[in-house]
């Protein structure tokens, strides 16, 4: 078992004060691999001191040095990719092979990207040909309350770290206490790399802790927050009486519309895609709309593909899903799954209970579900877990109106070989972003979402926005 208790705080290693001891459960096998602290209100304080007392001269600092900095990261990055991913693996159950890759990949390929973006990015500029007097200055926004969920840990650490720190904000990192360890090797990287002391800080801590204290304070400048749309309401109620920005990613109910038209591997590549990292991702299409011409046809494949994905130990190399991050969420998947059933659609392949080879672990059964109507639970809450609903539609005007039937709008997916059909469907679904025929968003491409599934970008030039603030300057001298 992993012992850790400190925080990461104005470049140094400190004990937390005083020790409130909590363990980190490992999902596979529901034992603790690791005991971390939680944070208090004299921690949280401390760490915002630090970051307020750092904030002039990181701003200070020439934009060119700060991405150097990010460079030098990138750089230890790749030393410690393998700590990063047995730290996931251990604490939120990614399987040891997609956690090499897709983990630890994501993260540094967000921090590539920020670099590359931020180096063709003005920050100082003048407003136009017509107002040679006039500049336009992107500044920091300052101290920067960084919250991070645990379903793609280093995914959403490098999103923010990497952006406010090329802005110019300092900032506070509290990871979820449930996937905690990644973050403190992410520290190590920080120290390593030479960032100045209290650039970056981090506290452990939960959600009625630590993350209530951080975004209610009236040191903190800004919070930029991955994980529910409860969490997120809660959060902008308590950043209100500061008026703080408040940056939020939060749920998803993503609809995957197959057209009769769609290419063979659509239905599989759409399973295929739910299913990754165990259903834990916020943009995951959860909601499969077919077509009703191959709705039948469409069905089987689902119901085959599922049948032959393999659940296993996430500290086992090779190509399975893991478990679950935790009890809690494993019973609300149950239950869910238990309510799909009550409520009438049609069970073609999982179903509730652990796979039969395991009788320990938070492991849940590739579940699809068939006949889903949009009345259902299951078609309108997000389960985070393997469970996918397909629905039937008749017409695009069919597709649509069920496609935007949902309070949240991260991400829809669009199978057609109609590409004036496809044009349309990105245009009316109500998502803050759409992914057509199996066609990944490129490199620094904006993430986020619309209605409940929060508000700002993140990733690129857009992610680095969101930590600037727009100064208007008039009567300014040429130099």
């Amino acid at each position: 078992m992993i012992e850790k208790r400190n925080f990461y705080i104005n470049g140094q290693w400190v004990a937390p004060s005083p020790p409130n001891d909590h363990q980190v459960i490992d999902p596979s096998t529901e034992e603790p691999c690791a005991v971390i602290s939680l944070g208090g209100q004299a921690d949280t304080d401390a760490a915002v001191a630090a970051a307020t007392a750092a904030l002039p001269g990181w701003m200070a600092t020439p934009v060119e040095e700060r991405i150097a900095l990010v460079e030098k990261l990138i750089e230890v990055y790749k030393t410690r990719g393998e700590d990063l991913a047995q730290a996931m693996t251990a604490e939120m159950g990614a399987p040891i092979d997609m956690a090499r890759t897709q983990q630890v990949g994501a993260g540094i390929g967000h921090l590539k990207n920020f670099v590359r973006a931020a180096k063709a990015f003005q920050f100082d500029r003048p407003l136009g040909d017509h107002a040679p007097n006039d500049r336009i200055i992107f500044e920091a926004v300052g101290v920067a309350a960084l919250i991070t969920p645990w379903n793609w840990p280093m995914n959403q650490v490098t999103l923010k770290v990497g952006a406010a720190a090329i802005a110019g904000c300092t900032m506070v990192l509290k990871p979820s206490e449930e996937s905690p360890l990644n973050a403190m090797v992410f520290a190590e990287m920080i120290d390593e790399a030479g960032f100045p002391a209290g650039v970056f800080n981090l506290v452990n801590g939960d959600g009625l802790g630590v993350g209530n204290q951080l975004t209610g304070h009236p040191d903190v400048d800004m919070v930029s927050f991955t994980g529910s749309t409860r969490a997120g309401i809660a959060i902008s109620k308590n950043a209100a009486d500061t008026l703080k920005k408040v940056h939020l990613e939060l749920g998803g109910k993503g609809a995957n519309v197959i057209f009769a038209d769609a290419d063979d591997k659509a239905v599989k590549r759409g399973v295929m895609h739910m299913m990754n990292n165990t259903g834990q991702s916020c943009n995951a299409p959860s909601r499969m709309l077919v077509q009703a011409e191959i709705y039948d046809q469409a069905v089987e494949i689902a119901a085959e593909t599922a049948n032959k994905l393999t659940v296993g130990n996430a500290h086992e190399e090779g190509r399975h899903i893991g478990p679950v991050v935790n009890k809690t969420q494993w019973d609300k998947i149950q239950g869910l799954i238990e309510k799909g059933i009550a409520e009438g659609a049609r069970v073609v392949a999982g179903g509730p209970g652990l796979p039969e080879q395991f009788n320990k672990g938070f492991y849940v059964r590739p579940t699809v579900f068939a006949d889903v109507t949009p009345d259902m639970t299951i078609a309108r809450e997000e389960i985070f877990g393997p469970v996918l609903s397909i629905m039937k539609f008749d017409s695009e005007e069919d597709a649509v109106a069920l496609a935007n039937d949902t309070e949240y709008g991260l991400t829809n997916y669009v199978q057609t070989q109609d590409g004036a059909r496809a044009n349309r469907m990105a245009r009316v679904l109500r998502s803050g972003m759409v992914e057509m025929n199996g066609q990944p968003r490129s490199a620094g491409s904006p993430f986020g979402g619309m209605k409940k599934s929060g508000n700002g970008r993140e990733g690129g030039i857009f992610g680095i926005e969101d930590f600037l603030e727009v100064k208007a300057v008039s009567g300014w001298t040429p130099e």
